[in-house]
């Protein structure tokens, strides 16, 4: 099917919805992009496409997704990229930006209007805090990439209604169902209504959180070590193996394709 306006997605588990559980799509996840999708889609000469996989670096991202995306004559990218390279134990930040800048250059040179992301303030997290300035000093790189470029951003560092972690996942390092809910109503909200892609993020309900749980000391030391067990421990093993969890999976959806009618 050939559509006229066209939605292609790239990047890492943030794009290809990690945490967001859905048996019934590929990849077993739903996530954000597809959210976006689903509202673009209503108008049917929208299609949507997401080459994102999980755990995938800068190197693999330019390599694997930016010659395909460049034969897809999309007409708006999202790309976020680089939170596994700033989680290493080393990582060349300068260097990464100019293979993002890089990146960003060729995929602006496509025509379509490019959306970028800051990354996450991870604040208050016992283990990914301390990649925090990391990340502040990649973000202002984006922005001025973004600049320089005629991007949008989503400025994920600032929306700070995702230091609420009951938007996460229970691995703690992706969004759940609710924080990838909110992240399209944002996402809409950059794009803009006016800008004709879409309704905006009003067609999105706001999701409903449980009630906060505190725990006391205890709990919360029992639930912590119930976490480095099922998640921490894996994620530092593939970390020394140099293995990925996505390392065999393909593309959600390689090409365009219409999602409407799906959203809710």
């Amino acid at each position: 099917m050939e559509f006229s306006k066209r939605y292609l997605a790239l990047g890492d588990s943030f794009t290809e919805g990690m945490g967001d559980v859905d048996p019934t799509r590929p990849n077993q996840v739903r996530g954000w992009a597809d959210k976006v999708a689903e509202q673009l889609c209503q108008d049917p000469d929208w299609g949507y496409a997401n080459l994102a996989i999980r755990g995938k670096k800068v190197g693999q991202i330019i390599d694997e997704q930016l010659p395909v995306a460049l034969r897809m004559n999309p007409s708006l990218i999202s790309l976020y990229m680089g939170g596994n390279d700033i989680l290493r134990p080393r990582v060349d930040i300068d260097n990464l930006l100019q293979k993002y800048d890089a990146m960003v250059g060729e995929l602006a040179g496509t025509g379509a209007q490019l959306l970028l992301f800051t990354g996450f303030d991870s604040n208050g997290s016992a283990i990914f805090e301390k990649t925090r300035g990391r990340t502040a000093i990649y973000n202002l790189g984006v922005r001025a990439i973004a600049e320089r470029h005629g991007a949008r951003v989503a400025d994920y560092w600032n929306w700070y209604e995702f230091q609420d972690w009951r938007y996460w996942a229970t691995d703690r390092l992706h969004m759940g169902a609710a924080g990838h809910t909110l992240m399209a109503k944002k996402v809409l909200g950059v794009l803009g209504e006016g800008f004709g892609l879409g309704p905006g993020p009003n067609a999105i309900t706001d999701p409903v959180l449980p009630p906060m749980v505190v725990q006391s000391r205890i709990q919360k030391a029992r639930a912590d070590a119930v976490w480095a067990k099922e998640f921490l421990a894996p994620w530092i093993k593939r970390r020394l193996t140099g293995t990925s969890s996505g390392d065999h999976l393909s593309a959600r959806y390689p090409q365009y394709i219409s999602l409407q009618g799906l959203a809710s």
